[in-house]
């Protein structure tokens, strides 16, 4: 009996014709394709994106009610089912998870290895004379996302970033001041290593509207970290996690791509008082001070105040680095005066605080440290309050000096 199979060597077999794809000369297309940019939103239009549960909120658990799947998304957890933290700031979140999302999809994209060739090769590694460090391609573009996002919302007087020389004056009206590293660890990209956003929200001063725009933008974004209202990161890794705090405790939320929600998975991060990893470059080892080496020759031998030999983990990204100091404990340090005060150690300063841990700068607790420049360099240390505060009892931890690297 013959088989009714089609034979191997007869079956069609679909060959697409290629294209000139991604078009020549246009980089837009990366960022721009299948999106819809929101206008101004208004707290009563929210609500028909993100229907709102009973959700309530104590000092140690978030609990919902159990229809649907029980889950509570971003904008229902700040909203007033939840949190209820004000249309103005509700409204300026729905931009900014929109325009995280829109990097998440960026930075996942097969394409964006080409980008430089559609708008120039980077510039030379190093910094410029403001001593930001030289931008990447998906930089610039992860930038423009924010800041398109942030004057759609309307709430945003000044936007504040890495990427830019200076403070940008978005709106007279706006009640609130943004600052920002729009894609930290971007070299990581081509590698596939995690990399993230970095978002701090302060209110303006209004006492400053008389100044002219450029002087007022930049007072606005020099405020201590002490001032700050919300702040947050977004984790581009296997999956997108938004982690936010608003002043009461620490939360993390979860892209659900079916949905495009982002949802409450980690709810009131308590980081450990003590852990078992450091995370910090220590081929460097040699260039560092006497305490800092005195400090991690004790702790990973398991002879300082937590008798456990601890391990090093390093991933080179800041956000991801964090991320896991918060879930497990232990330090995540910078000791070089490379890390920028106002929208980088600032904001994770703040969210490991409402965590139960510390930011420090080898000496000093972060958020109390007023900033005098906008791009202000300085050491970090994050992570466990009581590894840190051990950290810190050795004195000398600060690395002054960095030779023979490029990066």
């Amino acid at each position: 009996m013959q088989s009714s199979a089609i034979p191997l060597h007869s079956t069609p077999v679909f060959q697409p014709k290629l294209t000139n794809f991604p078009p020549k000369n246009n980089y837009q297309f990366l960022f721009r394709t299948n999106f819809f940019t929101p206008r101004m939103a208004s707290a009563s239009s929210l609500s028909g994106y993100y229907p709102i549960r009973s959700l309530k909120v104590d000092s140690s658990s978030i609990v919902t009610d159990d229809d649907a799947n029980g889950f509570s998304t971003l904008m229902e957890y700040v909203g007033k089912g939840g949190l209820n933290v004000g249309d103005d700031l509700a409204i300026l979140l729905h931009h900014i998870q929109y325009a995280c999302k829109r990097i998440a999809a960026l930075v996942a994209s097969p394409f964006n290895s080409s980008l430089a060739r559609h708008i120039g090769r980077s510039a030379a590694a190093g910094t410029d004379v403001s001593g930001r460090d030289a931008p990447k391609p998906l930089d610039i573009v992860s930038n423009e996302i924010i800041l398109s996002a942030l004057r759609n919302s309307g709430k945003v007087a000044v936007m504040a970033s890495e990427e830019d020389d200076s403070p940008i004056w978005l709106n007279a009206d706006g009640p609130f001041v943004v600052v920002t590293d729009p894609l930290d660890g971007s070299r990581n990209i081509d590698a596939s290593i995690p990399t993230g956003t970095i978002f701090g929200i302060y209110g303006r001063h209004v006492e400053l509207d008389h100044l002219p725009e450029e002087e007022k933008a930049l007072l606005n974004s020099l405020q201590s970290g002490k001032r700050l209202l919300a702040a947050g990161y977004v984790l581009y890794s296997s999956a997108t996690i938004l982690c936010a705090s608003f002043g009461s405790g620490t939360h993390a939320f979860t892209l659900d791509h079916t949905t495009g929600d982002f949802v409450l998975t980690h709810p009131n991060i308590k980081i450990p008082p003590r852990g078992q990893i450091y995370s910090v470059n220590d081929a460097r080892y040699f260039d560092w001070p006497e305490g800092l080496r005195k400090y991690i020759d004790t702790v990973r031998q398991g002879k300082g105040k937590y008798p456990k030999k601890y391990s090093a983990r390093y991933i080179c990204s800041l956000v991801a680095d964090l991320h896991r100091t918060l879930l497990y404990g232990g330090v995540a340090m910078n000791p070089r005066d490379h890390l920028r005060l106002v929208y980088e150690a600032n904001p994770l300063s703040f969210l490991v605080e409402q965590a139960g841990g510390k930011g420090s700068d080898g000496k000093n607790r972060i958020l109390s440290l007023q900033p005098v420049k906008l791009h202000q360099r300085l050491p970090l240390f994050l992570g466990s309050l009581e590894d840190i505060e051990e950290l810190e009892s050795y004195g000398d931890v600060q690395q002054k000096v960095n030779p023979g690297y490029e990066v």
